[in-house]
This record gives C-alpha cells, structure tokens and sequence, in this order.
C-alpha cells in the first residue's frame, strides 16, 4: 500500500532551505522594568531564539540585557549562567547588577559562585560548562578571528550549552565572513559550511586552515571571496534569523530621546620627524607594514612628546598606544600616568583598569587591544591615538568614553605622521564599510520583524510532498 506523505508548507520548505536559525527558547516570565522598551524586546526575542547574539551599539545597555536574559535562565532551568567578560569589565558588571538588586559572583578558579557567575576570558579554560544551563559572552568580538585560540576555548565551551548569548558592538567591522564565527559559537551554520553557502572562492583554493580578511576589494593575498550572485541578500536574512544589530532604538521602531550622544572633535596632528630619512628631501608615505613600523619607531619621541603635551592638565585622559616602547615613554612623561601592558599580570592589568574606571587613576596608557574593551569611561572625554590599520581597535577606544550617558563632548587627538597617512586613510575607508554592513543587517532586521509581526495572518501556501 503506497503511503501518502504529508504536505509540507511551502514558507517552511523555504525556511529549512535557508539554514535560517530556529527557535530554541523559551517565552520569557515577566521581564525586570529597569530595561528600556526596546532593550525588553530584545531580551524577549534572545529568550525565545535560545541562542542568539545582540549586536547593540556601546552605552545600549548590553550589561542590563545581559543580567535580565541571565536572570530569566536561572528561573526556567533552576540551573545557572556564565557570563563571560573581558578584563576589568568582571567588576563592572557586578556593580550595574548591584544597581538593579542582583546578586553576581565573580570566579577564577572555575567554581560557580552563585546563580550567576561572572568571569574573564582569561580565565574560561578553567570552567566546566557542565556546571551551567546558559552562557553569555560580552564583547563577543573578541571570538571572530576564526583560528584563534581564544574562539577555539569559547566555542568548545559553548558547544553543550543549551542557551547562548552573545553581545557585542562591533560583530565583525570590516569583514563579513568573520560574522560566520558568531554563528558557529551559536551552534548554526560553521564558519566554513557559512563560505560554501554564501561566498564564492574565484581562486577556487579550499577555505580550510587559510587566513583572509576581507578587503576593499574582498582579497588578502591569493584568497578571494565575494558574494555568490544570488546570496547577499539571502546571506542577510539568514544573520538576522539569529542576530539583532541596532545603532540606536529607532532601528527597532522605539524612541531616541533619551540615547543621544554629545559632539565628537577629532583633531589631527602630523608631527614632523627631526631626522629624515637618507637620501630624501621631504617626507613620503611609507608603503607597506614594514615601512610603517620603521617610521613609528623613528618618530617615537616626537609623537610621544605632543601626547604628553596634549594631555597636560587634564583631569583624566586616556592615552592609547601601540608599542611597547611608546607606553614606556608615555608613562615617564606624563605626569599621574599609569601604564597597563602585555607582560602585567591578569590580577595587575585587572586592577590597573578598575582603578582607571573609578577615577582613581589621572591618565592610562596602554594598548586597545588590552583595555579597549566593554568598559564605561564616562567620566573621560579625552583620549589620545596612534592610527593603526585596525578600525575595530579605534571604534572601541574611542566608544569607552562616547557613548550614551556622556554628558560632555569627547575629544579624540589623533597624532600622526606625514608618512603614516595611509593608515588613515585605512581607517576611513574600513569606517564606511561598517556603516554599510550595519545599514544592511538594519534593513533586513526590520523585514523580519516585520514577517515576525504578521506571522499570523499569512496564507498557508502548500508545496508538494515530492518538492520537500
């Protein structure tokens, strides 16, 4: 006797073809009413998807969303969450769940402490993910370079763990790609299956144990990867079915009144080398990394110097730096200036930027990539840089002091070198890719939840059995 299979819905036929993230969650009891509106959304949807990642601009409240998702997984499961920090940031997540009469303990050593433990990523190795129901990762960016350790550690983590949250600002700056790495720690499309569905490789060269970055023209080196004809706007749908990025509220329909940031100066200073280089009448730009670090080291004193005097007198400041022969001088110069550097402990580094973000500390130096992450530095609206080529690092430093809550205009001193304008213009050019990558997830956000919202007065169209 033949069997007669069931139709299939033809927008769910669809729907599995996609690879679109499903519903994993739960519908969430009632939310704290510290959060904002649209933070309440967010918090809602997270909970419904299970797993699902925020990329929510800096000073959106990621921290409250953070706790309130935590809170809601320890009532469902009677179990408990992780929450995943970056240094310094530890200590400041328990003093916002303090404000809103949370309790959070802060581990080391692996032992949860309480029902939501809170630690750093230097520290995860340590932890058993068997000992938890949920995990959040703040600044989750941090995780995108696909063959790092450190997304190695965070991925096996979360491998087992039912519900995941991932919170960031800056999910993937100028490379596309890099978003499959948040969708791998999610546990949807990895980030090799993310390339074969949606890039094409016109080298034809296999994407295993390669490196890339995505370029201006979507090449690094041999490798090139750009969209498939018919996927970029399949591609943005299919990171919407388990991300939201959001700027600012009206990006999700609410209001902004109360998210408006104050005036951002950037002031440009090319400072001119003492010594040219032989054989040279004037300044050129320096071609290639190479160049660029022989200039940096050449013209060290002299842009430390400016820094120095460009600090003078400020109530609080932070200097930004990239080599540490740079901070060494920095900190000697600048009087009240404490530095943060590779080599410091965990505990040193931790303890340096804590006193920093309570005011006790007048100037810090140190390097974006150590202290450029998840902290509110509200209370500063001064900030030295050094350009370099990556955008994320500036973004971020500059994001610790001009976010919402600042009350007064930042000023952003960049000081240079005529040589050094090509990392500049690096910069500006990575700068307009971010507004174009976030005006596209923005876009197909809003059709989402746009189909989310009418769900239930669409038409049931039925495929045949023979086309699932």
């Amino acid at each position: 006797m033949t069997t007669i299979e069931q139709p299939v819905l033809y927008e769910e036929f669809l729907h599995r073809k996609a690879q679109l993230g499903g519903w994993h969650g739960f519908e969430a009891a009632e939310l704290p009413t510290y959060l904002y509106d649209f933070q309440a959304a967010l918090v809602d949807w997270s909970l419904r998807k299970g797993r699902a990642a925020i990329f929510a601009d800096c000073g959106l409240g990621k921290t409250p969303m953070q706790l309130a998702w935590a809170e809601q997984i320890v009532r469902r499961t009677n179990g408990r969450v992780l929450i995943v920090t970056p240094l310094a940031v530890a200590w400041q997540t328990i003093r916002e769940a303090a404000k809103f009469g949370i309790e959070v303990g802060y581990s080391r050593d692996g032992k949860p402490h309480g029902d939501i433990t809170v630690t750093n990523y230097e520290q995860l190795h340590h932890f058993e993910a068997s000992d938890f129901a949920g995990a959040v990762c703040d600044e989750s960016s941090a995780i995108k370079n696909f063959d790092g350790v450190r997304r190695q550690v965070v991925t096996a983590f979360l491998r087992k763990m039912k519900y995941r949250l991932l919170a960031t600002a800056t999910a993937a700056p100028n490379d596309y790609t890099e978003l499959g790495t948040s969708s791998d720690a999610l546990g949807y499309l990895g980030h090799t299956d993310m390339l074969s569905r949606f890039f094409v490789n016109d080298q034809n060269n296999s994407v295993k144990g390669m490196r890339y970055r995505w370029s201006k023209d979507g090449t690094y080196g041999r490798v090139t990867w750009r969209f498939k004809g018919h996927a970029e706007d399949t591609f943005w749908r299919w990171v919407c079915s388990w991300a939201r990025a959001m700027r600012k509220p009206s990006d999700l329909g609410y209001d902004d009144s109360a998210f408006v940031l104050p005036p951002l100066q950037h002031r440009l200073h090319v400072v001119q080398a003492r010594t040219r280089l032989e054989g040279t009448l004037f300044e050129l730009p320096a071609v290639g990394m190479v160049e660029e670090r022989e200039e940096r080291r050449r013209t060290l004193r002299e842009r430390c110097e400016m820094v120095a005097d460009l600090v003078t007198g400020d109530e609080r400041a932070a200097v930004w730096c990239d080599l540490n022969a740079e901070g060494d001088l920095l900190t000697r110069l600048i009087p009240g200036a404490v530095q943060v550097k590779g080599s410091d402990s965990a505990e040193a580094k931790e303890e340096a930027l804590v006193g920093f973000t309570k005011g006790d500390i007048r100037v810090l130096v140190t390097k974006p990539k150590i202290g450029a992450w998840g902290l509110n530095w509200q209370h500063v609206a001064h900030m030295t840089f050094f350009p370099g080529h990556s955008y994320e690092q500036y973004y971020q430093s500059i994001r610790r002091m001009w976010r919402f809550g600042q009350t007064r205009p930042v000023v952003v001193d960049i000081v240079t070198t005529e040589g050094s304008r090509r990392a500049l213009e690096n910069l500006e050019r990575k700068a307009a890719a971010v507004d174009r990558m976030f005006d596209r997830l923005v876009e197909h956000m809003r059709d989402a939840l746009d189909i989310e919202r009418s769900k239930d007065g669409d038409l049931a169209v039925v495929a045949p059995a023979w086309l699932a």
